[in-house]
């Protein structure tokens, strides 16, 4: 009976995860919209990212967004822990937790941080879901320690984007995933649309085989699995630090832009076919035109872009942001000062 009472007062965390533009924002909204009579917390490093569909939205204050179906999301706010700790204290009859990584993190520390610490008495880990871009996945991801990651410890593989390659690409990207997982457990969406059963309160967290994964993809792949757990926190603590650094280590960098000027159109079409490096994976942003009333939010995830229009709910701006490897930040942060448009009198400070 304790075990039964014990799991039904814990809250079952899902930890999204997988490389930059493979489609987690997406996937958030498809959980936070198909929320069937269940309270879910859904925790992002940016929440003005989701674009949120402002009828959904019961109340907002700086960090939590309050949704009509009982969900709530909540931007992360310094320390995972303490974030968690908030949401937990300000809702107690919560359901369920989704947890977004950054497209650039190991999920381990994440996972770690369930594990090793207070929190292990009130929420249970129920997997980690890993997406990956259908189109846009190549060896190189797999050769970064992150992308490799991001893989071993994904307890679904989810393969996103389906929709855009054919069947052949698809086979072939599912068979090189179970060459470095070879229990790989892989769905296939588009849009991330798949049926919440199939992902959410699966209980397919296993503690013991995260901890070995990590040694074995730590100490060159042996497969000795008698470390003791007391080991398995101080390594979950030593990653984190190692995390951080992910983002410099394997040469990528992240550079934003701000304009209180609006881009010219054509000047801005320019500089995506002509002057955007191929080694930008992932840019992202809100753009205002001096051609258009509407703002624009606008995403790219390695050769594909979109652009969305929607109505500015203040002042309008530009923000842009910028990840790849070993770019050339004076370049582009002059090639896009040059797209603000000289003649908008009215879009300068």
């Amino acid at each position: 009976m304790t075990g039964t009472a014990q799991s039904a007062s814990t809250v079952p965390v899902t930890i999204l995860t997988g490389f930059l533009g493979a489609g987690k924002t997406t996937l958030l909204n498809h959980i936070l919209s198909n929320q069937d009579g269940l309270k879910t917390a859904v925790l992002v490093n940016e929440f003005g990212e989701i674009g949120i569909d402002n009828d959904l939205v019961v109340s907002t204050s700086d960090d939590i967004v309050e949704l009509s179906n009982g969900c709530i999301c909540c931007s992360i706010n310094g320390e995972l822990l303490e974030t968690v700790d908030r949401i937990l204290e300000q809702s107690r009859d919560l359901d369920y937790l989704v947890v977004e990584t950054t497209g650039l993190a190991d999920p381990l520390p994440v996972a770690m941080t369930f594990l090793g610490s207070e929190l292990r008495d009130q929420t249970r880990l129920d997997s980690i879901i890993t997406l990956i871009d259908a189109e846009n996945f190549s060896e190189e991801i797999l050769a970064s320690e992150v992308g490799r990651s991001q893989v071993i410890y994904g307890d679904i593989l989810l393969l996103n984007k389906t929709d855009l390659v054919d069947a052949a690409r698809l086979e072939a990207i599912e068979s090189r995933l179970r060459e470095v997982k070879t229990d790989a457990r892989i769905l296939r969406s588009e849009k991330g649309e798949v049926p919440l059963p199939l992902l959410l309160s699966v209980g397919l967290f296993e503690s013991d085989r995260v901890v070995n994964a990590a040694e074995d993809h730590d100490h060159g792949h042996s497969h000795t699995h008698d470390h003791d757990h007391g080991h398995s926190h101080d390594h979950g603590h030593n990653h984190e630090h190692e995390s951080a650094d992910h983002l410099s280590i394997e040469g990528f960098t992240s550079l934003s832009f701000r304009s209180d000027g609006p881009f010219g159109l054509r000047k801005f079409q320019n500089f995506l076919d002509n002057q955007l490096p191929e080694s930008v994976f992932r840019a992202k942003g809100i753009l205002w035109f001096n051609e258009s009333e509407r703002r624009h939010v606008f995403h790219l995830a390695g050769k594909r872009f979109s652009i969305d229009d929607s109505d500015w709910p203040g002042k309008r701006k530009n923000q842009l942001v910028l990840i790849g490897r070993d770019l050339d930040h004076d370049t582009l942060r002059q090639q896009l000062q040059a797209c603000v448009a000289k003649d908008a009198g009215q879009g300068f400070a």
